[in-house]
């Protein structure tokens, strides 16, 4: 199970690390821009995509409000259900299946929760 979890999570550290040997090797620097209209074109990239991003979590105009919280919630709400669940099956007695599924799904949520900016922080530290 350790595996199942393990080697995904270090599939962009090890693409990262393949990435850096070439660039050793072959004396590139990476994708990096060659001038400032390149600095710019990804600026606006990046802007594009984080609008992309905040519209997919914008509330619709023409549904009702409570509707909207609930959706927003849905996330923080089952995040802590399944977290809860799983540390619940420390002091609860419950069959070996169902303490590795809810053990599966709450590294799922952890990665997903600290996983991924943990790493870009690290990245980004790192360039």
């Amino acid at each position: 199970m350790l595996l199942e979890t393990v080697v995904p999570a270090l599939i962009p550290v090890a693409a990262d690390g393949v990435r850096a040997l070439f660039n050793k090797f072959t004396g590139g620097a990476g994708a990096k821009p060659a001038n400032v209209n390149e600095v710019v074109a990804l600026m606006a990239a990046e802007t594009d995509r984080l609008k992309v991003i905040a519209e997919i979590d914008k509330a619709a105009p023409n549904v009702s409000g409570w509707v909207n919280n609930i959706r927003a919630l849905q996330r923080p709400v089952a995040t802590v259900m399944i977290i809860g669940g799983y540390l619940s099956t420390f002091w609860l007695v419950v069959e070996p299946e169902i303490s590795e599924s809810l053990a599966s799904y709450a590294q799922m949520v952890t990665f997903y929760i600290f996983g991924d900016r943990t790493y870009m922080y690290f990245r980004k530290g790192r360039e």
